[in-house]
């Protein structure tokens, strides 16, 4: 499966530390990330991270793009509801694309650990039915 990671600058040691706790199941995945996002967690995880750009110089709109073409088979967003972004749009995109494409999207970390879980017992393989 193609896992897409995407976190908000106050949210992306929280990502680092659920992709630490979250390795095994991951390390089974092909994971896409924005590329701050991406090193951040191939420093701790050791993990191969296919990155985009940075965010702000177009790796969402990267991974908007994958989504569209509905590459992506799940999206973690981490996202922080107390910081306004100029991003905001961006990641509201994302999670609109996710809606439209049927893709499961967490936009926190109680719904990224269900998906996680999810996705190592095989509660998500539907979609390699629903990609073809």
């Amino acid at each position: 499966m193609n896992i897409g990671l995407i976190a908000h600058n106050a949210k992306k040691k929280l990502m680092q530390n659920f992709c630490v706790a979250y390795r095994g199941i991951l390390s089974k995945h092909t994971i896409y990330a924005t590329g701050t996002t991406g090193r951040l967690i191939e420093e701790v995880t050791n993990l191969n991270i296919h990155k985009y750009l940075a965010g702000h110089l177009g790796g969402v709109q990267q991974l908007a793009a994958q989504i569209e073409q509905n590459d992506i088979d799940l999206v973690i967003a981490l996202r922080d509801p107390f910081t306004e972004s100029q991003r905001d749009p961006d990641m509201s995109n994302i999670v609109k694309l996710c809606d439209v494409h049927n893709i499961p999207v967490a936009t926190n970390l109680a719904t990224a650990e269900l998906l996680i879980r999810a996705l190592d017992r095989g509660d998500l393989d539907w979609r390699e039915l629903y990609r073809t």
